[in-house]
């Protein structure tokens, strides 16, 4: 038996490995998806065979393109367009001749040139039939009114359309062949139109081309002659207006008696110019020295010391040098001082140079202080005298500029309308000269060349591109299913999530009865299975070495998982080396009488238990062990087990066999599982492959250790060997290799 710091640290360990399952797990991912990898290439292959089938049925569609080069300013040979607009500069302009080229007006223009209405590819009367009538489906339906009611009266049902219906339908089909790019940041334009037809193409492409230019062209014309009108009717207004104006200017030279007034007013004109210019330097240099004389006298009350600080007084060039010599005195007195006493004769001497410096620099200051004064009383009396000059001349010519003020203002009036007047005159005749002049602001680069290669389908990038998606929806379903199948499928799973070793795993028998399953080790007629067999035997009994495992209890998680067979074929093995017993305690579905041929009514562990039997009458021997079927189904199986009687009949059994195999129910499904363990020595749990789903086994053992079961192994049964070496799933060390060749050979 397992002490209980054991079992706690086996619960610890299942926790554990419970929480690693929520992370994902790149490495089982690839394993997944690396066992399904001939099912995703083969969906790939399938794929990428449809998609080349398909993209051989599409008609290819090619496209031609022609290269213009528009001009942001057309080549002039005189300067009219700037009568009716033509000039334009900027990438508004360009943008503007891009969107021209897709106008509907220019695709029209292409299709009555070409005649598209009657070309196969846009003519809707020689569209071919669809596959698939969706309105005569829908008419079968009788769901008719689902359909709108605005479609085009020419799509309707025994309708002819008109021809101007087909033009119109035709140049919206057109419009959308065509596209229209820049190339870069330069000047040049791509036009390129998409059809199936590759000489149709070229052609449309040049259509395209010339006919923006040609429609360029007679907008020009068009303009140029609508400009024409309209600037002969306005040059007659303007001489007219332009008479009105020489008469008026005329009649007031006669009024007022002049001959020539520029010369007079110039004269007074530069006079006064030039006393105001000496007004304002007047100004200037008495606000300078006012300033000046300002500062001076807000400083006379601090002493000389105190106005040679002024900036005025202190940029003197004299005054900035005797500050200089004495500092020099001062400083020298200060570094005499600090050697020789105040008497010593070279300090005196010192301080006789200083007081001889600082009265040198006090004369000099008021000597500017007083130039200063002087300076302010002349600038003010300047400035006075200049005032009066100024008014003076003013006056005088005020008369003569009112004259020449209105008499400039009727000659402008001539002038402008003369201006105007020759404007127009000239335009007109540039006008009239280039009436005929044919020049657009666009020229073809490149015309379209017939396109060898079609543009669409791309083959190759559609079958690389169904081939891409085929192989991430297989990886997808692979993964999906891989989720969905939510059961153990390998030994490496029972041990990681379960945290149990694999005792070993069975091989699927197919096309047997049940009976069959349950003589399978004794016939020996399935190899595999019966080395199988002797693989778990061996497992047992080398898990028991120090304490042997005398009873083993076999459950499983739900019904039809196999534990009566591993039950009942497990003891056979081990009744080749020992004396073992083995017991039908499912007393819910005992299945032992039924397999091994017991007559109805044979007493068994339920009679043995009740005391209603003896124990030789419900012990048979059948193929070298000894067993103890379930006997009549009593109403209460739990009660049985759970008394002290069949304790008692445990203990007896003990000491008469060597080993004793309990057939025991599901776990899931009753309670007995848990109190037979109790009687236990190692329990051996049976899982079916690829059916039980995992949370429902971990549910079970976790219910068994949480009771201190002594769950000794797993058993992995039903395992579909091919199909699992054909998914990649390796059964290494738990399974006989030769035993299964053997089999295989003889299949």
């Amino acid at each position: 038996m397992e002490s209980n710091a054991q079992i706690n640290e086996r619960n610890l360990i299942a926790q554990r490995a419970d929480e690693d399952d929520n992370d994902i797990d790149l490495l089982q991912l690839w394993q997944t998806i690396w066992r399904r990898k001939w099912s995703i290439i083969t969906l790939v292959l399938v794929v990428m065979m449809v998609a080349v089938l398909s993209v051989l049925s599409i008609t290819p569609v090619y496209r031609a393109g022609a290269t213009l080069l528009i001009e942001q300013q057309a080549a002039k040979v005189v300067s009219i367009e700037q009568v009716y607009g033509l000039e334009g500069t900027g990438n508004e302009y360009l943008q503007t001749q891009f969107e021209m080229l897709k106008s509907r007006a220019l695709a029209e223009r292409v299709v009555k040139q070409l005649n598209l209405t009657t070309h196969p590819e846009f003519d809707p009367r020689q569209q071919p039939e669809p596959l698939i009538d969706i309105a005569g489906l829908l008419a079968n339906f009788n769901l008719n009114q689902v359909v709108p009611a605005t479609l085009p009266e020419d799509l309707e049902e025994g309708v002819d359309p008109t021809e101007a219906q087909i033009f119109d339908e035709v140049t919206k089909e057109f419009m959308e062949h065509i596209s229209v790019a820049p190339q870069g940041k330069s000047q040049l334009v791509r036009v390129e139109v998409e059809m199936e037809d590759a000489r149709m193409a070229t052609k449309a492409a040049n259509a395209l081309a010339n006919g923006f230019i040609e429609s360029q062209m007679e907008a020009t014309m068009e303009m140029s002659m609508t400009a024409t009108n309209w600037m002969n009717t306005r040059l007659t207004e303007l001489r007219d207006t332009l008479k009105q104006a020489e008469d008026r200017l005329q009649a007031f030279r006669e009024k007022e008696n002049l001959v020539d007034v520029d010369g007079v007013a110039t004269i007074s004109a530069a006079e006064l110019s030039q006393t105001g210019d000496r007004m304002i330097d007047a100004r200037r240099q008495r606000a300078e020295a006012e300033s000046m004389y300002r500062q001076v006298q807000a400083s006379r009350g601090g002493g000389w010391e105190k106005l040679a600080t002024i900036p005025a007084v202190l940029g003197d060039p004299l005054i900035q040098q005797f500050k200089a010599n004495q500092a020099k005195a001062q400083a020298k007195v200060d570094e005499l001082g600090k050697r020789y006493g105040a008497r010593h004769p070279t300090m005196e001497a010192a301080r006789t140079e200083l007081a001889a410096a600082s009265a040198s620099l006090r004369g000099q200051v008021e000597q500017v202080v007083a130039g200063i004064e002087r300076n302010y009383q002349l600038a003010m009396a300047n400035e006075n005298s200049l005032q009066a000059s100024f008014n003076a001349n003013k006056s005088q010519i005020q008369d003569i500029s009112r004259k020449e003020f209105k008499l400039r203002e009727l000659q402008r009036e001539v002038d402008a309308n003369r201006a105007l007047y020759d404007t127009f005159m000239t335009r007109l005749k540039e006008t009239t000269a280039t009436a005929d002049l044919e020049s657009a602001n666009a020229r073809v680069v490149d015309k379209a060349v017939l396109p060898t290669e079609p543009v669409k389908p791309k083959k190759a990038l559609i079958v690389a591109i169904a081939g891409m998606l085929a192989l991430f929806a297989g990886v997808g379903l692979t993964l999906l299913l891989e989720m969905l199948n939510n059961t153990f499928k390998g030994t490496e799973e029972i041990e990681n999530k379960l945290n149990l070793p694999v005792l070993g795993i069975l091989p699927l028998i197919k096309n047997k009865e049940r009976a069959e399953v349950a003589h399978l080790f004794t016939d020996n007629k399935e190899r595999s299975f019966s080395e199988s067999i002797r693989t778990i035997r061996t497992g047992v009994v080398l898990s028991g070495m120090e304490e042997p495992h005398k009873i083993l209890v076999i459950t499983s998680s739900i019904p039809g998982e196999g534990k009566s067979t591993v039950a009942a074929n497990l003891a056979a093995a081990l009744g080749q080396m020992e004396k073992v017993l083995l017991i039908d305690a499912d007393m819910r579905r005992p299945t032992m009488a039924k397999n091994f041929g017991f007559p109805v009514g044979t007493p068994g562990l339920a009679n043995l238990i009740a005391g209603t039997a003896k124990l030789d009458e419900c012990v048979k021997h059948v193929d070298g062990i000894d067993m103890l079927s379930a006997g009549a189904v009593p109403p209460n199986p739990l009660e049985l087990l759970s008394s002290p009687r069949f304790a008692k009949v445990v203990e007896f059994m003990r000491t008469k066999y060597d080993r004793i195999v309990i057939d025991s129910p599901p776990t899931q499904a009753v309670s007995d599982a848990l109190v037979l363990a109790t009687h236990a020595n190692a329990l051996l749990y049976v899982v079916k492959s690829e059916s039980t789903a995992i949370p429902l086994v971990q549910k079970g053992v976790g219910q068994l250790l949480q009771n201190n079961a002594p769950v000794t192994g797993i058993i992995l049964n039903q395992v579909d060997i091919k199909k699992a070496q054909k998914q990649g799933y390796s059964y290494g060390g738990y399974y006989d290799y030769y035993g299964y060749s053997s089999d295989a050979q003889k299949a």
